[in-house]
């Protein structure tokens, strides 16, 4: 099946390569506040030296947790490329861990990003292809640093029905594989995680203003488990967004929806609920920016008796400047992890609720428009009925970081 998915990608790329599109302005052009540029070539380098300091809870454990001091290097760079009338736009993006006692930790991710614009006329075609492979955390629930990969394959095509009023469909195919070995728990994660998604999709998108567009999408979801069909699911979703240009006053998207999670286990109970992914960023005066973050959706659980939890998590960030090039940063963020039970499992805690916090906060200086130089501290704490499951920590230190223009 991915050798097939390939060879379909590979057959879509060459042939948008031989169609001819019109002359005029195109969509998937660089922002005008990308600097950089060779010839057809935009770039936009960013290089952040991160958590320059202690971690007191390296393994995040409920005893005797251990501290080391760790250093986070990321050089990452975003591309535009004029290719005829069309935008090949990239990213490319990595992460140089280091912990000064504990090797095991010591990691060097990589992640890389392609998509496509073309325009044909009113139709606007977008294949996409992106690869991860990094040995973070993924996400909140697993706290082993345990080596994984993600490799997706992409298309939307986007026409123009009337002035202001775009329909869309978007078909995508994501593979994500632990390597053979990785555990947690005494769990093999390649063996219980290891899926394959498949998503296919609606969309009718209205541009309300220059900077904001109203979207409504259905789409339909598969995941499919390589080695362990228990937790083979299909889901339905609804969702309706606001998404405002970097250009605005408020920018970022909001998006709130439903999901109908039908696991194909009788096993397993299904999921009918709401779901959101909000980000938004408001600047005051070019002196005070606020960041709001939050999402709810289901996430699957390295544990086979507990295969799935719903995950609610709010947050965001403050910053302020003081005087001069002086500012001050303040930031939290609330998690919920509301887990769901097999039938007729065995199970530590029933329904079991974990909550996660963080908080910190920084004092930075600017040495420039491009580059700024902070030192941090935050504090991070999960609460859980199972004693294993718990745990707290502070990371503080450096960080300094330069970044030209503007993303894509």
């Amino acid at each position: 099946m991915t050798t097939r998915w390939n060879t379909v990608a590979l057959a879509l790329f060459v042939v948008l390569c031989a169609v001819a599109a019109s002359a005029q302005q195109t969509p998937g052009e660089p922002p005008s506040t990308v600097r950089m540029r060779v010839g057809p070539l935009f770039i936009n380098p960013t290089i952040n030296l991160n958590n320059a300091g202690r971690d007191t809870n390296v393994f995040n454990e409920s005893k005797n947790p251990q501290e080391d001091f760790t250093v986070t290097i990321s050089p990452g760079t975003d591309l535009w490329l004029r290719f005829g009338p069309t935008w090949i736009q990239g990213n490319i993006k990595e992460d140089l861990v280091w912990f000064q006692k504990f090797a095991s930790e010591r990691s060097a991710n990589n992640a890389y990003a392609v998509k496509w614009v073309v325009p044909l006329n009113r139709l606007v075609v977008t294949p996409a292809w992106t690869y991860v492979n990094t040995r973070e955390r993924p996400g909140f629930e697993i706290d082993a640093r345990v080596e994984h990969t993600e490799m997706s394959y992409a298309a939307t095509a986007e026409f123009r029905l009337f002035t202001k009023t775009f329909i869309g469909a978007e078909g995508r195919r994501l593979r994500t594989a632990f390597v053979d070995g990785a555990t947690f728990q005494n769990t093999n994660l390649h063996d219980e995680l290891n899926r394959t998604s498949t998503f296919g999709g609606l969309n009718i998108r209205h541009q309300l203003t220059p900077l904001t567009s109203l979207n409504l999408n259905g789409s339909i979801i598969q995941d499919r488990f390589q080695f362990d069909a228990l937790r083979n699911s299909d889901s339905v979703a609804v969702a309706g967004s606001l998404k405002l240009d970097p250009s605005a006053l408020i920018k970022g998207t909001a998006t709130i929806g439903y999901r109908d999670f039908k696991p194909l286990s009788p096993d397993v109970p299904s999921y009918k609920g709401s779901t959101m992914a909000v980000d938004l960023t408001y600047t005051l005066l070019g002196m005070s920016r606020f960041v709001f973050l939050a999402t709810r959706d289901v996430q699957y659980s390295y544990d086979i008796n507990q295969p799935y939890y719903l995950q609610t998590a709010v947050g965001g960030t403050v910053s302020q400047q003081i005087f001069g090039p002086v500012d001050v940063v303040v930031r939290g963020r609330l998690g919920r992890l509301e887990y769901r039970d097999r039938a007729g499992a065995v199970v530590a805690a029933p329904d079991r609720l974990d909550r996660v916090e963080s908080y910190g906060g920084g004092v930075g200086y600017h040495l420039g428009r491009d580059m700024r130089i902070g030192v941090n501290i935050d504090h991070n704490r999960r609460d859980s009925a199972v004693e294993l499951r718990r745990f707290q920590g502070w990371l503080y230190g450096v960080a300094v970081t330069y970044a030209t223009g503007a993303g894509s």
